[in-house]
């Protein structure tokens, strides 16, 4: 059902884990080198693995508490990838090789954002679906 909304979002949740970490930086080293989400195997694993959770979300749409469930799933997936970030560019040791943090470093925010959009929405539907059950 690609017509709803949270597919859409969803969609859109699913391009931006699994195409943009490979075209955009994560962060810059000293030395002018970029490192991209296939560099890391981590970071790469956890954006194809929210991706393709997205995916699978969006054809779940008979079944909305389990496609509410998914949602989340995938947004604590993000804050972790978030929290890898967080921690790889204040707390390791030689932070001082991160020079210049990249674009990539805000692929989660904007996948949380869309996530919580999609949930909304589904949430909206299951509220429509009972009150239309109400007056059967």
């Amino acid at each position: 059902m690609l017509q709803r909304i949270q597919s859409i979002y969803l969609l859109i949740v699913a391009l931006l884990a699994a195409i943009l970490p490979f075209f955009v930086s994560i962060w810059t080293t000293e030395n002018g080198e970029e490192i991209f989400a296939n560099d890391k195997i981590l970071v790469s694993g956890g954006f194809l693995l929210s991706a393709i959770l997205a995916l699978v979300t969006i054809f779940l749409f008979k079944n909305r508490k389990l496609q509410f469930v998914m949602g989340r799933l995938n947004i604590i997936l993000n804050f972790i990838l978030l929290g890898f970030f967080v921690y790889w560019s204040l707390i390791v040791p030689g932070e001082m090789q991160i020079s210049e943090k990249g674009i990539g470093m805000l692929i989660p925010i904007i996948s949380i954002v869309f996530l919580v959009l999609a949930n909304k929405a589904i949430k909206k539907d299951e509220a429509l679906v009972k009150s239309v059950d109400r007056l059967r």
